[in-house]
Formats: C-alpha cells, sequence, structure tokens
C-alpha cells in the first residue's frame, strides 16, 4: 500500500502558523526545503515495511531506526543519529474494569518521534495513541510552534507524561480499594484481584520508568541542539515523569505488601478450619469408638443384657462429646 495510507495528517508549519493546503510527505519537506524555513509533521499510524520505507527515503531516517518504528515493541529511548534525534515513548491508557473479574487494567502503546533539523516524524502503534489532540492545542499556541520540531517533541513527551499521571490516580483507587478488601474482617480475600493489579503495575512500571534517561538527557541538552525555552519545558516533565515514578514504586510496594497479607490471612484461616475440622473429627470418634466396640458382636460383653445398658452408653457418649465441645470452644477451636 503506498505511503499515504499511513499516514493520518501531514502539514508545515512556518512562523508559528500551519500553512494552507494539503500536503503529501514529499511536498511537504519540499515546501519547506525550498522556502528555507518551517518544518513539516508528519503523522503516521501502525506502517508496514514498504510504507516506512517511503517516508525513510524522503526524509533520510536511519534504517535501524526505521526497523524499529515498524516492528515496535520497543523499550523507551533516545537515540541520536548524526542531525537525527529518534525517540521511544510508550503510552499508556486506564481501562475501566471489575477487579473481581480477570481483565486488562493498563493498556499500552507506543509512539516513535523522528526529528529533524525541519521535520518531525511520528510513528504511533495503538489505538488510544491519538496526537490530534496535541497538534490542534500546538497550531492553538503559535508561539510555542516557532521554536520548531523541538516544541512538537516536547508537547507529546508532556502529553504521555500527563497520560502516566492519569492512570497513576486511577490506579491509586484501586489499589486504595484493594487494601480495604485486605483488611475487612470476615469478608473475601481478593487474591486474584491482587495478582492482577500487581501484574498490571509492572507493567506499567515497564512502560513509565525507563523514559528517565531519555528525558533527562533532552532537558539538559546532551541530545543536540534543542533551544533552551523548551529545554526549560522539558525540564518540567522530567519532573513530572519522576513523580509519577515515585508513585508507582509506591503502588507496587503497597501491593507486594497486601500479597503477603492476604497469603498470611489466608493461611490462619486455614489453620482455623483445620482446628474445627479437627475439633468435630475428635468428638465424632467417641460414637464412633464406642458403636464399633459393641458392634463386635461377642456374646459376653459388659451390660449387653441390662435393662440400663443401652441409655447409659448412649448417656456416656453424650457426656464425652459434651465435655470435648466445650474444652474445644472454650479454646476457640470452635
Amino acid at each position: 500500500m503506498p505511503a499515504s495510507e499511513a499516514i493520518v495528517d501531514c502539514a508545515v508549519y512556518r512562523g508559528g502558523h500551519r500553512l494552507r493546503g494539503k500536503f503529501s510527505h514529499s511536498a511537504a519537506l519540499e515546501e519547506v526545503r525550498e522556502q528555507g524555513t518551517g518544518f513539516a509533521w508528519v503523522g503516521l499510524h501502525e506502517p508496514d515495511e514498504g510504507q516506512m520505507a517511503a517516508i525513510a527515503e524522503t526524509y533520510g531516517l536511519h534504517e535501524l531506526a526505521v526497523e524499529d518504528a515498524v516492528h515496535a515493541h520497543q523499550r523507551p529511548k533516545l537515540e541520536r543519529y548524526d542531525d537525527l534525534l529518534f525517540v521511544v515513548l510508550r503510552t499508556v491508557k486506564y481501562v475501566e474494569h471489575d477487579l473481581r473479574i480477570p481483565s486488562e487494567i493498563v493498556e499500552t502503546g507506543e509512539i516513535m518521534i523522528f526529528m529533524g533539523p525541519d521535520f518531525v516524524v511520528t510513528v504511533r502503534h495503538g489505538d488510544h495513541t491519538h496526537l490530534s489532540g496535541v497538534r490542534k492545542d500546538l497550531e492553538a499556541n503559535p508561539e510555542q510552534l516557532e521554536f520548531g520540531p523541538s516544541a512538537v517533541l516536547h508537547a507529546i513527551a508532556d502529553h504521555v507524561v500527563d497520560s502516566y499521571l492519569g492512570a497513576a490516580n486511577a490506579l491509586e483507587q484501586d489499589v486504595d480499594e484493594m487494601e480495604e478488601a485486605v483488611f475487612s474482617p470476615g469478608g473475601d480475600v481478593p487474591i486474584d484481584g491482587l495478582y492482577q493489579l500487581k501484574r498490571e503495575i509492572v507493567e506499567l512500571r515497564r512502560s513509565v520508568k525507563p523514559l528517565a534517561t531519555p528525558l533527562q538527557s533532552l532537558s539538559r541538552g546532551a541530545a543536540g541542539s534543542i533551544p533552551k525555552e523548551v529545554r526549560r519545558y522539558l525540564r518540567d516533565v522530567s519532573d513530572h515523569h519522576a513523580t509519577v515514578s515515585e508513585r508507582i514504586t509506591e503502588f507496587d510496594e503497597t501491593i507486594s505488601a497486601l500479597v503477603d497479607t492476604a497469603s498470611a490471612k489466608i493461611a490462619i484461616r486455614q489453620s482455623t478450619d483445620m482446628r474445627k475440622i479437627s475439633a468435630w473429627v475428635a468428638i465424632a470418634a467417641v460414637p464412633t469408638m464406642i458403636a464399633g466396640i459393641y458392634g463386635m458382636n461377642f456374646d459376653n460383653m459388659p451390660e449387653l443384657h441390662w435393662t440400663y445398658g443401652y441409655p447409659l452408653v448412649v448417656g456416656f457418649v453424650a457426656l464425652v462429646c459434651g465435655g470435648l465441645f466445650f474444652t474445644f470452644r472454650r479454646n476457640h477451636w470452635l
């Protein structure tokens, strides 16, 4: 399929404003380089190898970065190829769910950014990674857009980290709900829900934490010629990211503690159940033993032909069983 099938939006920006008209990916770059000002922004959604190869040929993208952009499943990272920056961001989306039913809690995707001196190419993987809102907000802020491709890089990074904050806020409610369930007396221990939440927090941590190093490199200017003003904004994004990372670490530690607590609670409950079962078995053993003795069918047995023999035996059994019952009850076995 042609590259245009994977292009969601393609535009040329000059002086902080979007130029009128529609551009193909090649026409957009040609317009920028003919005039010597502005930059092109091409947005792609899950391109295949042929589509990405056409974009790479026009914009001079490195083949290794192109391969990563097509196949996805990358960790957050920052790579530099001469004057080209390649940034991978993992996106997350909180999914409404019922913790009592196994389901996905956090949905992940990816955004790859190729940033050159006069262009930005963004590649999205996932259904929740839309950048139309980011583009719209930037187009409403010409002062920011005047900083060029680095302004787009900052806006996307800020959007992604904001989504981390939203997911963390929603997960905090789940963690609080689980904490209340674990420590509620008499309720069922939601061990399956705990393991599910633990798994999703681990996935969230893998998506969020590795982004710290790329953001620090970008904010310190180690990645190339990013304007000082944009680096200041990127430092703010890095601070927000650090806050999210700390909260995720807290969630992980809390859930681990809750898993240990729930396991201990289950073990105590099983021990209590076994004590009750053992107590009832001990009580039931008394009539079983006596019935077994008198069921041996010997002719000469004590009290076998005595008128009060049967009620005496029944009374003895009841007395012993009652004594055992009250003894176990006093020791909290029953």
